[in-house]
């Protein structure tokens, strides 16, 4: 336990930046100023104080630190506390929020205060979510923070904004709503919804099963897997530009954190046996939704369909069961949050100076746009997974750690990597390469000081944790280790250690 509740003010910090807002009255612009200033600090301090715990944060312990525990209600506490693994996600999220409320300062003209209401909030949940250590406190983060963003979407989207929102939400519940149930199975068989509890108890193999298929069924909607993925294109055409940084940025991850935290470690039998069909799920989406990119004409759907075939590196990755799989896994989400959502910010530049984002649109911005050629290419390179970037390192350790556990797993995935080329760098050259022909363009202003003020940061993590991503493995290394170790204790106990990759 700690003296003081040091996540819990990380968590709700953002929430009680919310409340100040409703007590900010008007709708002029001195209103909007010190909403958009009281924001963005409570994001800024929020930030600092997640940096605290990491800087606090013992690498050589495998349990999970900064704990705090209460009762709550029903033999239910109120349980926080991370570990190696969640507190990487924790970083990534207060480190996105304020460049999001930045990047919103002109591009939102209505209801702008219940708009960043509606991120801090949001921000709240999602940090809760990687730090819950109980399994009803984990589905109250997990399942609230669909309501900020389904406003998001639905209030300040664009013209489908309505049926986008809906289908965002309805998915995602719907997957939710098993989990439930199984929540409730887990509750029954362990007298306890402890995380850290659960994961010293041995659940049946019979009820692995079923256990594993009802979470799985929320991850997969989640990060979105093959063939459950078609809501997130449309939500992020129609998302606002911070909506789509979010969604791409840390909404998507959690479904890779459920994997790890829940379905590895709680039902590992279930999950050795349902790897072969994932490691499927897996490859069908980097080759699908990477052919599906290319015949794209919208740049942000475009990029959303890559992020599904990225994620599909992740859940490939994560059930490989061994530690490259597992910590390129993580290393992919962790660039991918900062990559992806530094392409969606590279859109939202160019669609507020031409309100489109049709790549026929455009052609030859870096005769205008220096800087933001600049930026916008490395973003790409980071995308397509060139050496020197973050984007890399994820991907070949994801494949090393397939390779080991299925050659052909590894070899179908690798083709991956050559369709994301050619449709990242078909989608560069489309829009800053070539002459400068229509009249629309030739009035465009190169990024401005606040544009840069939030491009120079992505660009030099992608690069710095493409050249040296140590920092990220220092954090992650004994927990995946014991997750690993605790997985193959089960196997041996139930005498099914030869289904381990060598």
């Amino acid at each position: 336990m700690t003296d003081w509740p040091i996540l819990s003010t990380v968590t709700f910090l953002p929430a009680v930046g919310a409340l100040l807002l409703l007590l900010i009255r008007g709708e002029g612009p001195a209103a909007r100023r010190n909403v958009y200033w009281v924001s963005l600090w409570t994001t800024l301090i929020t930030f600092v104080l997640s940096l605290g715990i990491w800087w606090d944060f013992d690498y050589s312990a495998a349990g999970f630190q900064f704990v705090e525990k209460r009762e709550w209600f029903g033999g239910i506490s109120y349980a926080m506390g991370v570990d190696g693994i969640s507190m990487l996600f924790v970083i990534l999220t207060t480190f996105l929020m304020p460049f999001c409320i930045v990047a919103s300062k002109w591009s939102i003209e209505k209801r702008f205060r219940e708009y960043m209401i509606a991120f801090l909030v949001l921000e709240t949940l999602m940090i809760g979510v990687f730090c819950a250590l109980d399994l009803v406190v984990f589905y109250v983060f997990f399942e609230g923070g669909l309501i900020p963003m389904f406003l998001i979407i639905g209030v300040w989207g664009g013209p489908r904004r309505v049926y986008a929102s809906f289908k965002f939400f309805l998915y995602t519940l719907a997957g939710s709503v098993l989990m439930m149930l199984a929540i409730m199975a887990m509750y029954y068989e362990a007298g306890t919804t402890d995380i850290a509890l659960l994961l010293d108890h041995s659940f049946p193999a019979g009820m692995q099963t079923w256990l594993w298929i009802a979470f799985f069924a929320s991850f997969a909607v989640k990060m979105p897997m093959w063939p459950v993925h078609t809501w997130l294109p449309d939500a992020h055409v129609e998302a606002p530009t911070a909506g789509s940084v979010i969604l791409a940025g840390i909404l998507l991850k959690m479904g890779g954190y459920g994997f790890l935290r829940f379905s590895l470690p709680m039902f590992p039998l279930a999950s050795a046996d349902f790897a072969p069909f994932v490691f499927t799920l897996s490859v069908v989406a980097i080759i699908y939704t990477s052919l599906v990119a290319l015949m794209q004409t919208d740049i942000k759907k475009l990029i959303a369909y890559s992020s599904v075939a990225h994620m599909g590196f992740v859940t490939m990755g994560i059930f490989t069961m061994n530690p490259q799989g597992i910590q390129g896994a993580l290393f992919q989400m962790l660039s991918h949050g900062i990559v992806s959502g530094a392409l969606f910010l590279c859109v939202g530049v160019i669609y507020d100076r031409m309100h489109t984002r049709e790549i026929s649109a455009y052609g030859g911005l870096v005769n205008r746009m220096p800087a933001y050629a600049v930026a916008f290419l490395v973003f790409t390179m980071a995308n397509v997974g060139l050496p020197g970037t973050s984007g890399f390192v994820g991907e070949f350790l994801t494949m090393l750690g397939a390779f080991r556990a299925n050659t052909w797993v590894a070899f179908f995935a690798a083709t991956g990597v050559i369709l994301s080329a050619a449709y990242a760098l078909w989608l560069y050259r489309r829009v800053v390469f070539g002459a400068l022909e229509k009249p629309s363009l030739k009035g465009m202003f190169d990024l401005s000081v606040r544009e840069k003020a939030i491009m120079i940061p992505l660009v030099l993590l992608t690069i710095l944790f493409g050249v040296y991503p140590m920092p990220v493995f220092d954090v992650t290394a004994v927990s995946v280790d014991n997750l690993i170790a605790n997985y193959q204790a089960a196997l041996s106990a139930a005498g099914r250690l030869a289904l381990l990759a060598p």
